[in-house]
């Protein structure tokens, strides 16, 4: 699968937005969609992140916010692959940013809208 240019998609990204677009999506989009979106919203707050990260984290989530991608939302399963796509290659990119305390309070956050099960579709998610 090919990127998109999602640093295009910088200037979609608010934090109202986001939170929004998680909670509508939340049970559609899957547990690894939204505890990687959280986890670089998460990121995107700490102080310790790089400019240059932070940018990037901005692109991937104004990306999974716009209602604009290369695959459109409204088309089943496939139409949140793009957005995962995206943001998993940004998670990769900037992992060495991601505290630990980071990864626990998203998986945290997840318990509000999966259960057991599907929390437990997370642990696989960065091995390679």
């Amino acid at each position: 699968m090919e990127l998109p240019d999602f640093m295009s998609y910088a200037n979609k990204f608010s934090q109202t937005d986001f939170t929004e677009k998680i909670a509508r999506i939340a049970k559609r989009a899957g547990a690894k969609l939204v505890y990687a979106a959280l986890i670089l919203y998460y990121t995107l707050q700490s102080d310790k992140v790089s400019a240059a990260n932070k940018a990037m984290i901005i692109g991937a989530l104004g990306y999974l916010i716009s209602p604009l991608d290369v695959v459109p939302d409204a088309i089943p399963i496939a139409g949140l692959a793009d957005d995962l796509g995206v943001l998993i290659f940004v998670l990769k990119k900037v992992w060495t940013d991601i505290d630990p305390s980071i990864q626990v309070r998203a998986k945290e956050k997840l318990c509000k809208w999966f259960d057991e099960d599907e929390i437990a579709e997370i642990d696989d998610m960065f091995k390679e």
